[in-house]
């Protein structure tokens, strides 16, 4: 389905990442014929279940809130940088961002590690590429959990990047969702991405640019609180042990959201800009051709799963804002119908991975499925 893409590394040999027993982390860089230098951490035991786990974003890199579901005990997890993401580099790569690339690039990683099988935990844009490299590599993948499943729909690039508001309308705190984006005079997603993709263009971006960025940025985190004040009402209303925790996270989040807004004007570049710039030129770079990605693709990546029997573990928060709950929940119940071993869970959180019941749901899901026969080292 995905072409392969060669790979000459430079890091150190496979032994260097594999030859120590006790629980600890490597990281390096893996350079492609293309120039590009894909960066790598792996932590947990060396001789333990071997996992990828492949960030979201698109554009963010890995961070350290993806490793909380492993049992650094008993599972090796290694966690790439995608192209232009995080510590790969060059920063903000935009050329040949689509998901044939990026899957190719993953199995150019596990055969530069030594993998010889491993399962996959993913979340968000991660889990189009989760679904994408198990079905082109079937024969490589033990099973599946994704979180937060993203479909690449209009609905949801709409959701993001086309605001229904007045240009110079201000956004409150908890107001209406659909009151920020981060290029007002949009009326489509492909005249927001197009426009940002010019704006950013530059790596000292202008005024004009700084805005965009930072808008998007904004826009996020108004769709996440929305989601994690959901799960708050929930939370209360319900008696949950895991109350007091949301209550934390919101509050940190609404912070960081006014803290933001207050600066989101300013003409001088903040430090926060650099990575924001990185971010989202790469996610402007993937969503403006969806990826590459064709309608009935993941579908059909799905249905080649369950014919091989892959096991695939569905995890949902029910009031996620930014992918919806019926994206998981289609999917699971495609798998089951085309014979595959499902598991679907809905958890009472919003989109981000480590809120309490969406967490716990991914540890259980992560630390006590069997995977298929025959996992391990080359």
């Amino acid at each position: 389905m995905y072409r392969n893409i060669d790979a000459i590394s430079s890091a150190g040999s496979v032994a260097s990442v594999t030859s120590h027993r006790p629980v600890g982390s490597n990281a390096g860089l893996l350079t492609l014929r293309s120039g590009i230098r894909l960066a790598w951490q792996a932590r947990g035991n060396p001789d333990g279940e071997a996992w990828l786990v492949i960030h979201g974003g698109p554009g963010t890199g890995g961070n350290a809130g993806l490793w909380q579901a492993l049992d650094p005990a008993s599972q090796r997890a290694f966690m790439p940088d995608q192209r232009g993401s995080g510590r790969s580099r060059p920063r903000g790569a935009a050329a040949a961002q689509t998901a044939a690339t990026l899957v190719s690039e993953l199995e150019a990683l596990r055969r530069h590690l030594g993998v010889e099988r491993w399962s996959l935990l993913a979340g968000s844009w991660g889990t189009v590429l989760a679904l994408l490299y198990a079905a082109t590599y079937t024969d490589r993948v033990d099973r599946l959990v994704l979180r937060g499943a993203f479909a690449l729909t209009r609905r949801e690039l709409d959701n993001v990047l086309v605001p229904s508001c007045r240009p110079g309308k201000t956004l409150r705190p908890g107001g209406d969702i659909r009151d920020a984006g981060p290029v007002p005079q949009a009326r489509s997603t492909v005249q927001a991405l197009s426009r940002i993709g010019r704006l950013l263009q530059s790596a000292t971006p202008a005024v004009a640019s700084l805005r965009a960025l930072r808008g998007w940025g904004l826009r996020e985190q108004v769709l996440a609180l929305q989601g994690m004040r959901r799960s708050l009402r929930h939370a209360r209303t319900t008696g949950a042990a895991h109350a007091r925790a949301v209550a934390h996270e919101v509050t940190g989040l609404q912070r960081r959201w006014r803290r933001a807004q207050a600066q989101s004007d300013r003409p001088q570049r903040l430090r926060s800009d650099r990575a924001a710039w990185q971010k989202f030129r790469v996610q402007a770079a993937v969503l403006h051709g969806r990826a590459g990605v064709r309608p009935g693709d993941l579908d059909r990546a799905l249905i080649r799963l369950a014919r091989h029997g892959v096991p695939v573990h569905w995890v949902h928060g029910a009031f996620d804002a930014v992918c919806p709950p019926a994206n998981s929940r289609r999917w699971a119940a495609l798998g089951a119908r085309r014979g595959g071993p499902v598991q679907l869970d809905i958890t009472p959180a919003g989109h981000l991975g480590h809120e309490p019941a969406t967490l716990a749901a991914l540890r259980k899901a992560v630390r006590s499925s069997a995977p298929r026969a025959g996992s391990g080292r080359a």
